[in-house]
């Protein structure tokens, strides 16, 4: 009988920026949580209601640094911003292995991402990378 629950070892995400797949080697940690903005009405006759509606995603990801790709990305978009005025986004996907056997892939688009920590280096230690991200909306596909 295989593992009735998910692990983090059934997940794989990957990031696509302007249409590019960006390689990050080894994703150690992945994050995501809905935002939401509360809805809330007092009306003077009635008693109170109070709803969310959908304010997109934030979440963040861990990168053991294998290679410059993070780096690069991220270099790659202030000077996109700084030479010409433009402001790319991406799109991850993350592919879940479900313990029926089936994969489920969720789509976040309108990614924004800022690299929140570069690593810190010193002797005999893996550098790890954080990056946060904003997504617009997260789809089923």
């Amino acid at each position: 009988m295989g593992n009735p629950y998910s692990i983090g070892r059934d997940c794989q995400v990957v990031l696509l920026w302007n249409g590019i797949r960006i390689d990050l080697r080894d994703v150690v940690g992945f994050q995501a949580e809905q935002q939401v903005k509360l809805q809330r009405s007092d009306p003077l006759n009635s008693v109170p209601v109070e709803f969310n509606t959908p304010a997109g995603w934030r979440g963040q990801f861990h990168i053991d640094r294998g290679s410059s790709a993070l780096d690069d990305l991220i270099v790659a978009i202030e000077a996109a911003f700084w030479n010409a005025g433009i402001i790319g986004s991406g799109t991850i996907y993350q592919y879940v292995n479900e313990t029926d056997g089936s994969t489920s892939t969720y789509e976040f688009t309108g990614v924004a991402l800022t690299l929140s920590n570069s690593g810190t280096y010193k002797a005999e230690a893996i550098v790890t990378q954080t990056i946060n991200f904003f997504a617009s909306q997260r789809n089923r596909i």
